[in-house]
């Protein structure tokens, strides 16, 4: 239960409140601070929210099967059919990897709003520290999270499929 419980908490405060609160911020700040009228692509911008939402969904659906006990970070060991039996990892994977591609799909809204839409006048070494910081982050993010979302996504064939992308027992390198 402990497991479980640490798990969710984990994943939760990560995905479902500190990357939220950082993108509803970018959403509203940057287009004040760059002096432009909204984001480059608003419709994207909408898109990226039902993704989290759905995301978020499927991350608490992971209740229902029992909760994931796989730890937050979900080390390969830990996350094989053996030690995490149930539906909750399947759920816990999927909405994980649906919130990587909202984080994603914001983050180049991001970029480009603040890279294409900055006011006549404002060159990059002019726009605001925290712009910076936005942007520097939403690269980051497009960095980080393809490689992330990849390894849920063979982390999900382990479990669905049988394939051996981190069984050791089958050759495969855990450490991947």
């Amino acid at each position: 239960t402990f497991n479980q419980l640490f798990t969710m908490h984990g994943t939760s405060m990560i995905f479902l409140a500190i990357m939220p609160l950082n993108a509803s911020f970018f959403n509203y700040l940057i287009p004040l601070m760059i002096g432009a009228r909204d984001v480059a692509y608003p419709r994207l911008n909408a898109f990226s929210y039902w993704l989290f939402l759905f995301g978020g969904l499927f991350l608490n659906a992971s209740f229902i099967g029992g909760a994931p006990n796989v730890g937050w970070f979900a080390y390969a060991p830990l996350t094989e059919q053996g030690f995490a039996p149930g539906t909750g990892v399947e759920f816990w994977i999927l909405g994980l990897a649906i919130l990587g591609v909202a984080s994603i799909v914001s983050s180049m809204n991001f970029i480009v709003t603040i890279l294409n839409m900055r006011a006549p006048g404002m060159t990059l070494m002019r726009m605001p520290l925290f712009t910076w910081m936005t942007l520097i982050t939403s690269f980051l993010l497009i960095l980080a999270f393809p490689v992330i979302t990849v390894a849920l996504i063979e982390l999900m064939f382990d479990r669905f499929f049988g394939a051996n992308f981190f069984v050791p027992a089958a050759g495969a390198n855990p450490l991947l």
